[in-house]
């Protein structure tokens, strides 16, 4: 099986539990508009690789991911999902711990099966209401809920991600409607609030595309750990 990825990281420590292995694949079609990667937009830009090539280079450094695994991150990976089914395959039968990180926006029978292979779901609902969805990703909210009823509903451990934009959702009904999403289910292990940061401009200004959210301050650790309170 062929897919197309951006790059990979062998010893992650912020993508699931453990150290891990994070392949970035190739694609997206959302624009988010603090997207830190506009580089893996276009699918079919980067390296070419088969599930079993992946494979090899992982194994390489099993020693590490014993208490690891292997994350799946984009992009969008869902937009390749046959080869992410055949990879998260072989990493089972090589028991190993799969992670799937993901916008949420795609449910077909194809992701059905991804989502078969997969032991943790690092879902980014990108914003807690609907209307702000909409104005800056395109998208409906109920869409990821839909995605999210569907971990609910075959018991697949969940994180929550959410990144927090000074004056877009950082403020305090933004993160306690997070909270009203998040009670009702009981897949969630975990709710991760992620620092907006401009680390990516250099990223916009090679690509000759604008950084829609450079006009924002960036938050504060100070501010993310007060607005974990509202979550507790």
């Amino acid at each position: 099986m062929v897919g197309y990825i951006h790059s990979y990281q062998t010893l992650g420590t912020v993508d699931g539990p453990g150290v891990r292995f994070v392949l970035f694949m190739q694609g997206c079609f959302l624009r988010c508009p603090y997207c830190h990667n506009p580089d893996t937009w276009e699918i079919k830009k980067e390296k070419q690789v088969t599930d079993d090539e992946v494979l090899e280079k992982i194994k390489r450094y099993l020693s590490y991911y014993k208490d690891g695994g292997v994350t799946i991150s984009g992009g969008e990976p869902l937009l390749q999902s046959s080869f992410v089914y055949s990879l998260f395959k072989k990493l089972k039968e090589n028991h190993l711990h799969t992670a799937l990180d993901t916008s949420g926006t795609i449910l077909n029978e194809d992701v059905k099966k991804v989502l078969s292979v997969t032991d943790l779901v690092l879902l980014d609902i990108k914003f807690s209401f609907n209307e702000k969805y909409q104005k800056y990703i395109h998208q409906s909210l109920d869409t990821v809920l839909h995605f999210l009823d569907y971990l609910e509903k075959n018991n697949i451990k969940t994180i929550i991600r959410q990144v927090i934009v000074p004056t877009i959702n950082n403020h305090k009904e933004d993160i306690i409607a997070l909270k009203e999403i998040i009670n009702q289910y009981t897949c969630i292990q975990k709710v991760e609030l992620l620092p907006f940061k401009k680390l990516c401009v250099e990223k916009y200004e090679q690509l000759k595309i604008p950084f829609p959210f450079e006009i924002y301050p960036e938050e504060s650790d100070e501010d993310i750990k007060s607005l974990y309170s509202y979550l507790e």
